[in-house]
């Protein structure tokens, strides 16, 4: 007898939606990636004939983070602590309905990032409430190694690293101190400063092909000799400075963590700077610029979630729409609360999610 044999069905991306993977994966990178706000997308959702409230788009963004990203951020994290070298930065948020907090209160999203040579490299985005150094302490447990940062000292709650400080901060200082009239003989002094920065970045440059220990042996040998002269200069000049005015914050500055400035020369695998860290938390800030806020610590969540991916994708040279829709096509139905070793799979450096993602040239 002829029958009729029904086609499985793919498992939803959110459960009793129309949302497609597809579908998902273009409204997050619409807002994650061009930075258009959800209520610019419903507008071209109606344009298009679609009616789709930016309330919906909204609760797809943070149950699809919830159910299908948030594990692997998890993951990720694992894998971040046992990593060596590490860079960090966090920057201000403004987040909606956090319990007993005032709509205007400040809030932090903080990124940590793998080294410039990590085999396997993570972009991961943290939501807190505050600035605390208990933020860094508690994501960061269980790390021990170098740790790249600005100068902010809340990163000494978190124990056992080193701190690499960044160069581009202190040569931007000089540059803060620098008056209109860069002719001028009030000039000379920042200008110096800035001229001993530049020539250390000059020679990190010519070392970025070399191995860790050649990077190190090298720095030793040219660098060494021009930081040793700068910080003979900083002490020449710093009675002379007045301590409010912003050449005396600079050398100030500068003096009260030499140390931290200087730690970076103990491995070729530390970075001069804290760029790499910058450069991942920029599209978060151009984003911000557009939709202002987070409607809510879930929102402000499944956010962070969303960043990691998109961000960690990206450092694992992948397209981040083909990674999201990928995950979220074949992410569903997998049962990796009973095994989470299946999750290894779908980590961005993994060979099948390379061969599904890759950025094409």
């Amino acid at each position: 007898l002829p029958y009729i044999e029904k086609s499985p069905m793919p498992y939803p991306v959110v459960q009793h939606s129309m949302a497609s993977p597809s579908t998902v994966a273009h409204i997050m990178y619409e807002k994650f990636v061009d930075a258009l706000p959800l209520y610019r997308q419903e507008k071209e959702w109606e344009s298009l004939g679609v009616k789709l409230s930016r309330a919906t788009m909204s609760n797809w963004i943070m149950v699809a983070a919830r159910d299908w990203l948030i594990p692997l951020t998890k993951l990720m994290h694992q894998k971040l602590i046992e990593e060596k070298y590490l860079h960090a930065d966090e920057t201000p948020v403004q987040v909606l309905m956090e319990p007993e907090r005032k709509n205007a209160s400040e809030s932090y999203m903080w990124v940590y990032s793998t080294y410039a040579g990590s085999q396997t490299p993570i972009r991961l985005f943290d939501y807190k409430p505050s600035r605390s150094g208990n933020c860094p302490q508690k994501f960061l447990k269980g790390f021990k190694g170098y740790l790249h940062t600005d100068c902010y000292s809340g990163y000494n709650k978190v124990p056992e690293v080193i701190r690499c400080l960044c160069w581009t901060h202190l040569r931007r200082y000089f540059v803060e101190a620098l008056p209109k009239d860069i002719k001028s003989p009030e000039a000379t002094l920042p200008a110096i400063g800035i001229d001993f920065c530049n020539k250390l970045f000059s020679e990190e440059k010519l070392l970025v092909n070399l191995t860790p220990e050649e990077r190190k042996t090298k720095r030793l040998e040219t660098e060494k000799p021009i930081l040793e002269a700068f910080w003979s200069w900083v002490n020449s000049i710093k009675q002379s400075c007045l301590p409010k005015s912003r050449l005396g914050k600079a050398v100030d500055y500068a003096v009260k963590n030499k140390e931290g400035f200087m730690n970076y020369l103990m491995d070729g695998n530390c970075a001069i700077s804290n760029n790499l860290s910058e450069n991942s938390i920029r599209p978060f800030t151009i984003g911000r610029k557009n939709w202002l806020f987070s409607g809510s610590p879930r929102g402000a969540e499944a956010s962070a979630a969303v960043y990691s991916i998109i961000e960690t994708a990206k450092a694992n040279g992948l397209e981040p729409y083909s990674c999201l829709k990928f995950l979220f096509k074949n992410l569903p139905g997998v049962q990796f609360e009973a095994h989470p070793e299946f999750l290894d799979e779908y980590l961005p450096w993994d060979q099948w999610v390379q061969s599904s993602c890759k950025k094409k040239a």
